[in-house]
């Protein structure tokens, strides 16, 4: 079963089940991958966006609310900040198991051997070898300091 049937299974079980908050969250799950699809289409590609695009919606959508439950708690919101980490959750439900620090930096170490990186200029290489491979199992903004930091 891939990403789209998931989700929709989910969509259709939380409509039968009378969720809200969860029926609320799929659909701005869903509603944001229709919006990559349209400008997928508009680049000359009818087949839509793939599962690891789909991951990779995923995955800015949780840093997105991360974001602004943090920017709640600043705020003194705590009940939206609780709204945002409940959205949370059920995004994650759809997101593969996330790595540990040690298999992110045994991941890091394979990507460096495998791209043949030497030094900081290739990091771009190592960081794309990761994305391929590593989709929504790593916060890559916390990968770069860790690769730079093995290549220097």
């Amino acid at each position: 079963m891939n990403m789209r049937e998931r989700l929709q299974a989910a969509l259709k079980d939380a409509m039968r089940a009378k969720e809200a908050a969860r029926l609320s969250t799929l659909r701005l799950i869903n509603a944001a991958i229709k919006d990559r699809d349209i400008a997928v289409r508009g680049d000359g590609q009818d087949a839509g966006v793939s599962d690891a695009d789909i991951l990779g919606i995923l995955g800015k959508m949780v840093r997105q609310r991360q974001e602004s439950a943090r920017a709640y708690e600043e705020g003194g919101r705590l009940e939206l900040a609780e709204k945002e980490l409940e959205e949370i959750s059920v995004i994650e439900e759809f997101l593969p198991r996330q790595l540990s620090a040690a298999e992110v930096d045994a991941a890091i170490s394979a990507a460096v051997t495998e791209a043949g990186a030497t030094g900081i200029r290739d990091m771009g290489t190592v960081m794309a070898v990761l994305k391929a491979k590593y989709t929504g199992q790593m916060d890559f903004g916390a990968v770069g300091p860790r690769i730079k930091a093995m290549l220097s």
